[in-house]
């Protein structure tokens, strides 16, 4: 494939550090709510940690809960739960915004009016739409640095 021009996303050139090194020299701010907290848990996870902080992931994680449908005569209504987030990628020697954007995720949930089982449903698509969002800033910011090698 290399004589037609693609190579691997996550591979090294040669000639400059790979993208997976980039992603490790990428530290994500603090967060003040427990759904930024668990993106950013699954970030750290999905970067590594080099020691090196080249940049400065900063999060802005909004939440929301809307009520889908509801099953007449049941129990059983049907939500819908959204994660927004607005990103910037700092360059810590600079100060600069180097990359940003907005992206988002939704997770369907069932409540069955029983407490700890609709809690438990909640906190489900929570963590789901979590690990998604995490999963694309995680593409987005690969194919970020990626462009910067070419």
């Amino acid at each position: 494939m290399a004589g037609c021009g693609h190579r691997p996303l996550y591979g090294g050139s040669g000639e400059s550090s790979s993208v997976v090194q980039q992603l490790s020299d990428v530290s994500i701010d603090e967060q003040k709510t427990r759904a930024g907290q668990i993106v950013r848990n699954e970030l750290i996870s999905a970067f590594g940690a080099s020691g090196n902080s080249r940049y400065l992931l900063k999060m802005q994680v909004a939440e929301k809960t809307d009520s889908v449908s509801s099953v007449p005569n049941t129990t059983v209504d049907r939500f819908r739960y959204r994660l927004n987030v607005s990103y910037q990628l700092i360059d810590a020697g600079s100060g600069n915004e180097v990359a940003g954007g907005k992206t988002f995720s939704n997770a369907a949930y069932d409540t069955v009016q029983e407490p700890v089982a609709d809690l438990q449903a909640s906190e489900n698509a929570r963590e789901r739409a979590a690990r998604e969002l995490a999963q694309d800033l995680r593409l987005r910011l690969s194919a970020f640095f990626a462009n910067r090698e070419s």
